[in-house]
Order: C-alpha cells, then structure tokens, then sequence
C-alpha cells in the first residue's frame, strides 16, 4: 500500500445500492483530522469506484449505504487485492440493523472477500491509537433512535491478514452520526467524530 503525503478520505463508490447516502461525513472527517492531528490531510475526498485499481493508493476507504449490496466480480477482485496490499476498508451500515438487508449482504460480501468477520475485543489497538476508548466502539444517538434495530451495539466486527485490521464492519450507523457539517462541531459537548480520527490513525500506522 503506497503511503502519500497527505492522507485522502475516500468513499468508496460500488455498483449496486446507495453508497453515496451520507455525503457530509467526508468534510466532517477531514476537519476532525485536521483539529486533533498533525496530519498533513486533503482538504476534500475523493469518491473512488470499488473496482478501480485507483484504489490502491489510498490506506483506508469508507463504504456506507442502506440498500442490499452485491459486488461486482470486478469489485471483489479488486478490493481483495486491495486488502492483500494492506489497505483497510470501513463499512458502516446506514440502517444500523442486524436485520436490515445492508447488513446481510454486506456481510455475506465481505466474508466471501476477507473471510469471516470476527467480534473486536474492547482492548484492541484501534481503541487506543489516539484517543482512548475504554469501553470499545463509542455508542451513537441514531443506535436507539428512529429506524434501525433499537440495540445498542457493544462491539464492530472485522477480519485481519495477520496482526493487522483489513476490513471494520459496524452496526452503528457511523454513516448517520458524522453526516452533519463540521461547523456544527460546536454545539456538541463531545465530539462525536474523534473515534473517526483513531480510524485514519490505526490505517496509517498499522
């Protein structure tokens, strides 16, 4: 995986569903990376299609969406390839429901990519590389409000190529909470996007 100067947030863009369902959450992330770290960071993302080799420049690549997701034979080679290169890939589902089709699907996908995804325990590093969450993943307010399942999810699931994360799959609609302008940061007492930072951080330096 080729390490540029400065980090790129990218969203990945895949043929079926709605990947592009929450657009502010780019702007969002850049501007926690740019408040909390020294990271040099790209003012702006990029939108990168998941079965693009364009996708090997980038350290980490968000996908999101609500609708049922079936990859492309194009996409899963690529995005296989991407993960063998060490690159991490966050999912988030939008919908935040375990019996939502996001996230049978999505997993179903995943798993056929990068083998089963597995519980992350509370002490794993991507807790810790910058801020500390002691508890695990932080909740969010859209967990137990409005649509979704109304549980609260104690823990995200991923799969590793050895030591190291390659692919981070949440139930906790990420997606929902960060998709607000970062002008707004300011109205919240805690900012609930720094566990977005410990993402870039862990993508970076692991």
């Amino acid at each position: 995986m080729n390490r540029m100067s400065e980090f790129v947030f990218v969203t990945a863009q895949y043929e079926s569903g709605d990947w592009e369902s929450a657009p502010l959450v780019p702007a969002n992330v850049i501007d926690s990376i740019a408040r909390y770290t020294e990271i040099p960071v790209a003012p702006v993302g990029r939108v990168v299609p998941l079965g693009s080799t364009e996708l090997f420049r980038y350290p980490l690549v968000f996908l999101t969406g609500h609708l049922p997701v079936r990859f492309t034979s194009d996409e899963r080679q690529t995005l296989s390839t991407y993960l063998a290169r060490g690159g991490l890939l966050f999912v988030d589902d939008h919908n935040h429901d375990v019996d939502g089709m996001f996230h049978k699907t999505a997993v179903e996908e995943l798993q056929r990519v990068a083998g089963p995804l597995v519980k992350l325990p509370k002490n794993h590093a991507l807790y810790r590389s910058h801020f500390v969450f002691e508890d695990g993943p932080p909740n969010t307010s859209h967990e137990l409000n409005g649509w979704g399942d109304n549980l609260l999810h104690p823990y995200l699931m991923g799969a590793s190529r050895g030591e190291r994360l390659s692919v981070l799959y949440s139930n906790k609609d990420y997606s929902s909470e960060w998709n607000f302008h970062p002008d707004n940061k300011r109205f919240y007492s805690v900012d609930n996007t720094r566990f977005a930072v410990n993402l870039v951080v862990y993508a970076l330096t692991h």
